[in-house]
């Protein structure tokens, strides 16, 4: 249950647009959406970063992505987050090893040395303050350009914005991982 009421019915277009693609994206109206509701300027800056994002931003790789925005949502801690990330990783063909492992990339073998490099850039951002060093900004430099580094780094600040404002609001987990062939790892998500 979050912690303020669900709108349960949309006003106004804003609200009607995002319901549409609530249905569209997650095949229902989920709760994050029901939360934010309550704020049409919040809902409408949140639906045009997040198509924006969706449709222009392609410079990485999506698998590469996914890891970000997974070990992201994981230093967070948003269950709401890590539950539909889960369920991406898993239905976009992500390795099932690197789902299941994404919390201890560190000591697995299921990642490659570019991952890695994505992975210590997230976890480096995602610490307060941050603490990105010259040696991870040189191993990014050895597998991406600038404009990738750069999206990269959007989509980590995205997922913060996400994951934060889910926490914030007492969005939970909705089962999305309980739909997946690759049953969730107990406690990991």
């Amino acid at each position: 249950m979050t912690y303020v009421s669900r709108v349960e019915r949309p006003k106004g277009l804003v609200q009607r647009a995002a319901w549409w693609f609530s249905r569209k994206k997650f095949g229902r109206i989920v709760e994050p959406l029901q939360a934010t509701a309550h704020h049409p300027g919040v809902l409408l800056a949140s639906g045009l970063i997040e198509t924006v994002a969706g449709a222009r931003w392609k410079r990485l790789d999506p698998h590469l992505r996914w890891l970000a925005l997974q070990a992201t949502a994981a230093a967070i801690g948003c269950s709401w987050c890590i539950d539909y990330s889960y369920y991406e990783g898993v239905n976009h063909g992500v390795d099932p090893r690197k789902v299941r492992e994404i919390t201890h990339w560190r000591e697995s073998d299921a990642y490659d040395d570019r991952e890695r490099a994505v992975l210590a850039y997230a976890e480096a951002v995602n610490t307060t303050p941050t603490c990105v060093t010259s040696e991870i900004i040189a191993d990014l430099h050895r597998y991406f350009d600038d404009a990738q580094i750069v999206e990269l780094a959007a989509w980590i600040a995205l997922e913060n914005l996400r994951s934060r404002t889910n926490s914030g609001l007492g969005a939970r987990s909705e089962g999305f991982a309980e739909s997946c062939s690759l049953p969730p790892l107990v406690g990991q998500a």
